[in-house]
């Protein structure tokens, strides 16, 4: 089945445990966990030293608060944009997750992952 034809409840059941397990990693600093998942045409635009720095450097990487919610999907191109509302353990407020999802021979990889 084509990833834009599953409905929102199909996307979020694929969508919430690869994000659960983007939060975990990115918490532990922990790099080839964090990627394991990505598409190939990611894991090349994710220079493993650059990470590496993102996660010392970056108080948002790390203390992610393991409770999000789910604010819907955007369909474009061949992939499925999961959308999380995420808050961090010491910083008041919230930011947006972004989870692209698409296939690669076959299987269910992420093209994108962002917070902001």
């Amino acid at each position: 089945m084509d990833i834009l034809e599953k409905s929102d409840k199909e996307i979020l059941e694929i969508a919430r445990p690869l994000w659960d397990e983007l939060v975990k990693y990115s918490n532990n600093s922990n790099y080839g966990a964090f990627t394991r998942n990505f598409s190939e045409e990611m894991l090349r635009g994710a220079n493993e030293i650059e990470m590496g720095k993102q996660f010392a450097r970056s108080e948002l990487t790390k203390n992610l608060d393991e409770d999000v919610e789910f604010m819907g999907t955007i369909r474009r191109g061949q992939h499925v944009t999961a959308l999380f509302k995420q808050k961090h353990k010491k910083k008041a407020g919230e930011w947006l997750g972004r989870l692209v999802l698409g296939y690669e021979e076959d299987k269910i990889k992420i093209f994108g992952a962002t917070i902001f």
